[in-house]
């Protein structure tokens, strides 16, 4: 059974948080599978299969079909979602951003999939062993970065802009950041500091993604848990259990999109109904979980902010 979240917890990609991007992982390979069009990460597949949880191996391969599992939407959002921040970052780099940086990058293998356009410099932060795991598993399947990647190994509770900056991160430059899937993850107060200090980091022209739930009203955040629990429980019968409830922070927060634009980020809004709905995927349905409230959001900061 995994443990509530508290200060101090650790994980590896198999267990608690950290599961969560093997699983995210899984979703891309049966999303890659489904639909070229609008996702094509085939780093996903080996990288689960390394990882080494049964079930979700035998779902990223295709031996375990995912209907009764995986509702059909997890891999639409899936496609939708990773083809928001690749055409991000595509869109920053091409504009001549030359730094990304991939906020707690799991098993991301966006550093070795996409065109990045020749100078770019791709960080990724996460914990030591998730990143170590990753750069040893893809080398050892020959696969080479198209970015100048870099890696920054730190838990971002600790002193993650020293590390970033020892990497060769220049503040003084403009950069392109994913905090993609992270915020939920976070307790209210760690999602502020987050934000001010990506802010801080940013010289004027810098570009942020990310995504922006509105708070919930009275009895929301009871259904959510009802429907995670529920997930958790068809896969606790398949001998996984994520325990997807106690994942996450609760309670009151500031929602990102306001928060940032308080702070000299001028963004733009989608939702997810409308990332479906643009993409030719079928609508929501029944939403415990909130999903249609959730906004991604990307934009640029303020040239005369700093």
């Amino acid at each position: 059974m995994t443990s509530t979240r508290h200060d101090g917890d650790t994980w590896d990609l198999a267990s608690s948080v950290g599961a969560t991007a093997t699983m995210a992982a899984a979703a891309r390979a049966i999303a890659t599978r489904e639909d070229r069009r609008l996702i094509d990460d085939p780093f996903a597949e080996p990288l689960v299969r390394a990882v080494g949880v049964d079930l979700l191996t035998r779902l990223a391969t295709g031996d375990v079909a995912p209907d009764g599992l995986v509702e059909q939407v997890w891999i639409d959002v899936a496609k939708v979602r990773t083809r928001f921040y690749d055409e991000f970052f595509l869109d920053a780099t091409t504009a001549g951003i030359t730094q990304a940086v991939i906020l707690a990058s799991g098993l991301d293998s966006r550093a070795y999939r996409l065109p990045w356009p020749t100078g770019t410099v791709v960080y990724e932060l996460d914990q030591p062993q998730v990143l170590e795991f990753k750069t040893r598993t893809l080398a050892e399947l020959g696969a080479t970065p198209t970015a100048d990647r870099r890696v920054a190994a730190v838990d971002l509770r600790d002193d993650w802009p020293t590390a970033l900056r020892t990497a060769g991160f220049d503040p003084a430059r403009p950069a392109a950041w994913s905090v993609e899937g992270l915020l939920s993850y976070l307790p209210p107060e760690a999602q502020d500091r987050l934000l001010d200090t990506i802010t801080e980091l940013s010289a004027p022209g810098s570009r942020m993604a990310t995504e922006s739930r509105p708070n919930p009203q009275p009895g929301e955040e009871d259904k959510t848990k009802e429907g995670l629990n529920r997930i958790s429980e068809r896969w606790r019968a398949r001998s996984f259990d994520p325990d997807m409830a106690r994942l996450r922070y609760y309670g009151e927060r500031n929602e990102a999109a306001p928060y940032l634009t308080d702070r000299g980020w001028a963004l733009n809004g989608i939702s997810i109904a409308d990332l479906l709905a643009a993409n030719g995927l079928p609508p929501l349905k029944d939403d415990d979980l909130r999903m249609g409230d959730m906004l991604y959001v990307s934009g640029a900061l303020n040239t005369t902010t700093k």
